[in-house]
């Protein structure tokens, strides 16, 4: 796994009408983009289980780059909405979103748990979460998903170790698929039908 002083200066949205459109990234201490492989692994992962993705409204907390929002919102998706609380990364992706002329995503300035609780159950089909690293707001975060998705949602999940499957159990979760690339581990969740 690469450490953050040899972190890219850009990624990229790898599918969709804006495929190929590079992403800067600020130099923020902990902001560890999602590599353009997982985010392929990913989105191939989520249209085998939503193959039209114009219905979806998805959530991107901790935003960083905005890659995982932008990469869903590049493939069709009605509204997106990346929750961020880093002035400058904010700055970043109100930019990109002005650039791109993306009318469907929506930029939110503020901590992502707290954003979290003011929105309604079940109010997104996607929620994608990638807290900083080695950060201890994955397991909070996750719970906070468990309520904002959808029945038979998608929450993406990324951080330094596996999931505790009672945990996932609690909250009508389920593993759908899960990878690792270096020290980190990602993981695609199923909220089960009540």
């Amino acid at each position: 796994m690469r450490n953050f002083a040899s972190a890219p200066h850009r990624v990229r949205i790898i599918g969709g009408r804006w495929k190929r459109t590079p992403l800067n990234v600020v130099d923020v201490a902990g902001l560890r983009p999602t590599p353009d492989r997982v985010r392929v692994t990913l989105f191939n992962w989520i249209e085998h289980f939503i193959p039209n993705l114009a219905a979806v409204r998805a959530v991107d907390f901790f935003a960083g780059t905005g890659a995982l929002g932008f990469e869903v919102a590049s493939r069709g998706a009605q509204r997106v909405t990346l929750v961020e609380n880093n002035w400058r990364l904010v700055e970043q992706l109100t930019l990109v979103k002005h650039r791109l002329g993306a009318e469907n995503v929506d930029v939110v300035a503020g901590d992502a748990l707290a954003v979290a609780a003011r929105w309604p159950d079940a109010a997104f089909e996607i929620v994608f979460l990638d807290p900083p690293f080695d950060s201890s707001l994955l397991f909070p975060a996750l719970a906070a998903a468990a309520r904002l998705v959808t029945a038979g949602g998608l929450i993406y999940a990324e951080g330094t170790a596996g999931l505790d499957s009672s945990m996932l159990a609690r909250h009508r979760l389920e593993p759908a698929r899960a990878g690792r690339a270096g020290r980190v581990h990602f993981h695609l969740l199923r909220h089960q039908s009540a």
